[in-house]
Order: C-alpha cells, then structure tokens, then sequence
C-alpha cells in the first residue's frame, strides 16, 4: 500500500503540494483492524483523527440498555473524528471495524502544526463539518419525526444517489441498517418485504433494486 498515493485521493488533503503530503504520510500510523475490533471508546482521549485507507468503520453510541444507535459508517477515503482533534476532548463515540479494515491515524499535535502552516488544510476540514452537521440533523429529524418505513426510503434513495445506479448492495449487514435507522432488524425486515410487495424495490440478499424511484421519494416525504 502507498500510503502518499492514497493521500492523493483525500478529498481533505486536496490542492495541498507534494510536500505536504510527504509530510502528512510521515506523521501518520497506519493500524490494521479485524472485523468487531475497537478502535476507540467513548470517552476516550482524543490522539488524534483518522481517515479510513480499507474496509468500513461505523461510529456509534450505546444507550443506558446497550442498545446501539449507529451514527455513521465511514468507507475508504473519508476521515472521522476530526471534530475531537480540534477541542482536545475526549471522543464522544464509539469507533468499531464493520469490517476487516485499515485506517490512517493522524496525530493530534503533529497535524496542528501542519495546520498552522497550511490554513486551507482547516477550511477542507470545516467544510466537512458542515457537511456532516447537515446529515446528523436530517438523522436527528428522521429519527424523530419519521417512521421506519420513511427512513428506509430516504436512506435507499440516498445509497442510488451516491452509487449512480437504481441497482446496488447494502454496504452494511442488515443488523447494523437496523441499527443506523433506529429500529431493530425484525421491523427492518417487514419493511423491507413491505416495499418489495408494493413493487418499490426489488430484494435479493443484500442486492436491491429500485423499480418505482418516484414512489421511493412519495413515500420519504410522507
């Protein structure tokens, strides 16, 4: 793996020069995770932000029962917990590998000073954060204000957006779909075979395919 290759590729290292980029690859920590493994706690001290090379890493937090709400799955190319980087708190979620997967650790004191001396590298970063603050408050509404079979409708409408085609796979088992729509995997399934009956989509195994994408979008803004 070539590590300043891939760096090439982050959409919050572009228009940096080369010698930036040797310099971010040179701070960097490349860990290597096993599907289920723990990359930080909740909690936890910040070091640092990472920034996914392979596999999937989905961000979450636990209720007073155990209960997981999925924030976020995070794939190859895009960074996390970058907001921690900046306040020097602690982490305010949990980070586990979806996946067999490999991330880019960036550390906390060695990025801000590349940061002092390249500014746009913390306009890239803000940018992200709103980008981000927008969806977590269009979750925090769906959640709220939505039923699951709205949620899953936005979300599928949402994968077709960012695949560009009306036919793809779930990027995650259908337990932690569950999980990220604020439901359980039961109600997940009905819904699902719901859909598929109203000749909506079409299901098989974790490949769907959207057959009425206008009815998907009727039945998100219900």
């Amino acid at each position: 793996m070539e590590i300043l290759e891939v760096l090439k590729k982050i959409p919050i290292f572009e228009g940096l020069p080369e010698e930036d980029l040797q310099r971010l690859r040179e701070i960097s920590r490349l860990k290597k995770l096993e599907k289920g493994e723990i990359l930080f706690a909740q909690g936890e001290e910040a070091t640092g932000f990472y920034v996914v090379i392979k596999g999937r890493i989905k961000i979450y937090r636990l209720s007073s029962r155990g209960r997981q709400q999925i924030l976020h799955v995070f794939g190859p190319g895009e960074a996390f917990a970058e907001a921690a980087l900046f306040s020097g708190s602690r982490y305010p979620a949990w980070a586990e590998a979806l996946t067999p997967a490999a991330v880019l650790l960036f550390p906390r004191k060695a990025f801000l000073e590349l940061v002092r001396k390249r500014p746009e590298l913390a306009l890239n970063m803000l940018a992200l954060q709103a980008l981000r603050l927008r969806k977590l408050a269009g979750m925090v509404e769906a959640l709220s204000l939505k039923e699951v079979p709205e949620r899953l409708a936005g979300y599928l409408l949402y994968l077709r957006e960012t695949k560009g085609s009306p036919e793809f796979e779930l990027e995650i088992p259908k337990g932690e779909l569950a999980a990220l729509l604020g439901t359980v995997p039961e109600t997940l399934s009905r819904v699902l075979n719901r859909l598929s009956e109203e000749g909506l989509i079409e299901v098989s195994g974790k490949q769907i395919r959207i057959l009425d994408e206008e009815g998907l979008r009727r039945l998100e803004r219900a």
